[in-house]
């Protein structure tokens, strides 16, 4: 399953999920109005007459009726809401830390290196890491989208799995980032914890009629309304957590998949799930809240009484049984104090062609429509070896900087800056007076080496540094926002090169410090589908360097991968660089199956003269990544 179905399977889930949850509602209103009813004889029946549909109070039932859709309701949005801001609040409900890169723990160390690797060679921002202070061998991936998601992962199993196991758990949780399971996670907990609330409000009725029933003629009333409601509640949370196992299972084995796809390493992640497997309780977590969230977990992360009936995941030896078959059934006990031993040869660097295609100068063939599209959001270990070889070779300067936002902040502005001295005087003058304290002391020190890296360091610098940037305060945020956008505008033209820095930053932080981001959007109609994905194409096609080829020209050629285009070039004097940022806001919308479509007609821009630069690739990545479509980097 590629990309793009997995996104369309997510989406259907999501509809399923509505679905059951209405018909939970339904249930949970009717069954709570049969015990109110009798409770405080509201049926009216004769003794010894049957019950019939006649003999119900309908203004009580509709009463309790809406009552019971109104707490729903309420207690699911405000889950919802409250997590909204990203996983950031998921990883702070199970009291996670956020690691940052100068602690001098080894083991946050760790993880920060495996995540980083991950994080550039799938083309996403490095996603914050919370560390959970457990013993447990477990992660999770939050978020709604990969511009909020973040990794948690507990203590335990950084210290007992080996760098190969803990790389094969961590692309498992990139598969869940990239292939749209997160924010399905998010709405789960939403919706849930709507239901549970009936069951609680059961229990202080419950808690406050122990007191009153020794005084109170109808203390029995309350005591059976308490107990009923109970009752009904976790019966609904009972069935809820029996739909979020039906919905989350089959994303474990794709997720399994992918993280062997990803790593070509099947031991990885099969011996970390024999580790757990190891031991009975292995997996499982000490925070009362992670009954909320075990679906999102990367093993089972809770016990419960009804065993497998109720279980978010597979059965361990199903899974490694997948991604091993040749499993003989033993688990493994104790930890992975260190790596095994390999038995295949040590991998040797990327070659000087590889690299070269790694760093954007590949040739038109590696950028066929339909091997860009197979790419997006299916890194390989090709791409990791690309990222391994990138962090290796970044200055250790550069590295340290931006993994704290003065130092992010300074990287990022130093990227921008005009190359030639004539224009990048005024910049420099300009941040000395506004860029927040200390980062232009940091930019001074920084200069002598980003400005000598090569332009290709750029994107995977920014992936580093974005996650740094979403430590910022609402303020800082909106001077940062500020100064680069004016650092952009202040030669008075805009080359491709710092839009595609501009909005590869703004996208992925908006959905952080903005409150109304473009993810709140509807899908646009037809006619507004059209006008956004001709502004697109034409910038595109006037942007990039068409050897004998005019811009219109490489236009029209793009279009036959758009049979539903049917719209004219356009030159750049009758769009503006707002009208392309809301063209690519309602592009972003769309369904999946129309933005494969659309990024094959970006990748016949930039090839149509089968000349491709550095700058290029960059331009279509950083559109890519705007529809939310990460495209690795280009590996041959």
């Amino acid at each position: 399953m590629d990309f793009f179905q997995s996104q369309d399977v997510a989406r259907q889930n999501t509809t399923k999920l509505v679905v059951f949850f209405i018909m939970a509602v339904v249930s949970m209103i009717v069954l709570t109005n049969v015990l109110v009813m009798f409770v405080f004889g509201y049926l009216e029946t004769q003794p010894g007459e049957p019950m019939n549909i006649q003999s119900f109070n309908w203004d009580i039932f509709v009463t309790v009726g809406c009552g019971v859709l109104l707490l729903v309701t309420l207690g699911s949005l405000y889950k919802i809401i409250s997590l909204s801001g990203g996983g950031a609040r998921v990883a702070e409900m199970m009291n996670g830390q956020l690691i940052v890169d100068d602690t001098g723990d080894a083991d946050k160390q760790r993880i920060l290196n495996v995540v980083e690797e991950m994080a550039i060679a799938s083309g996403v921002p490095v996603p914050p890491i919370y560390l959970m202070d457990e013993k447990a061998i477990n992660a999770f991936a939050a978020g709604t989208s990969p511009s909020n998601a973040v990794i948690g992962i507990t203590r335990g199993a950084i210290q007992r799995l080996s760098r190969d196991e803990l790389q094969g758990v961590i692309a498992h949780e990139f598969s869940h980032i990239l292939n749209g399971d997160m924010k399905l996670n998010i709405r789960l907990i939403g919706l849930l914890h709507g239901i549970l609330l009936l069951g609680l409000i059961g229990y202080f009725i419950l808690r406050g009629s122990v007191f009153r029933s020794r005084n109170s003629k109808n203390g029995g009333g309350v005591l059976a309304l308490g107990i009923g409601l109970i009752v009904i509640g976790y019966a609904g949370t009972f069935f809820g957590n029996l739909i979020k196992a039906a919905v989350s299972r089959q994303r474990e084995f794709l997720a399994d998949a992918a993280a062997v796809q990803f790593t070509r390493n099947p031991d990885g992640i099969g011996r970390a799930l024999m580790r757990i497997g190891g031991k009975d309780t292995a997996g499982i977590m000490e925070n009362p809240t992670s009954a909320e969230i075990s679906h999102a977990f990367f093993c089972e992360g809770v016990t419960s009484s009804f065993g497998s009936a109720l279980a978010t995941h597979p059965p361990l030896s199903e899974r490694i049984k997948r991604v091993l078959p040749d499993w003989d059934g033993e688990f493994l006990s104790g930890s992975a104090n260190s790596p095994r031993p390999k038995k295949k040869t040590a991998k040797k660097g990327l070659s000087d062609q590889k690299k070269k295609q790694a760093m954007g100068m590949a040739g038109a063939a590696i950028l066929s429509a339909d091997n860009v599209v197979s790419l997006v959001g299916q890194p390989t270990m090709a791409h990791l070896d690309y990222a391994k070889d990138f962090l290796a070779k970044l200055p250790a300067l550069v590295k340290q900087a931006v993994h704290n936002p003065h130092g992010a902040r300074a990287v990022v502005y130093l990227l921008v800056l005009d190359r030639d001295e004539a224009g990048r005087m005024p910049q420099l003058q300009y941040l000395q007076s506004q860029a927040d304290t200390g980062v232009y002391a940091e930019m001074a020190r920084l200069a002598p080496v980003v400005t000598g890296l090569s332009r290709e360091y750029c994107l995977p610098l920014i992936d580093l540094a974005i996650s740094s940037l979403r430590q910022l305060s609402e303020p800082q945020y909106q001077r940062f926002k500020r100064n680069l956008q004016e650092l952009v505008a202040s030669d008075g033209k805009l080359s491709p090169f710092e839009w595609s820095v501009q909005k590869i930053i703004l996208h992925h932080l908006a959905e952080v410090f903005e409150k109304n981001g473009r993810s709140q959007g509807k899908e646009p109609n037809l006619k507004r589908t059209k006008q956004a994905s001709a502004i697109l194409l034409s910038f595109l096609a006037s942007a990039s360097k068409q050897d004998g080829m005019t811009g219109k020209d490489a236009f029209i050629f793009a279009s036959k991968e758009l049979a539903w285009l049917d719209s004219s070039f356009l030159e750049s004097s009758e769009y503006s660089l707002d009208d392309l940022d809301l063209a690519l806001d309602d592009l972003c919308q769309l369904k999946p199956r129309f933005k494969a479509s659309l990024i094959k007609g970006c990748v016949a821009v930039v090839s149509a003269d089968e000349q491709i630069t550095s700058e290029e690739i960059e331009l279509l990545r950083a559109i890519a990544d705007s529809l939310d479509c990460p495209i690795p980097p280009m590996v041959g």
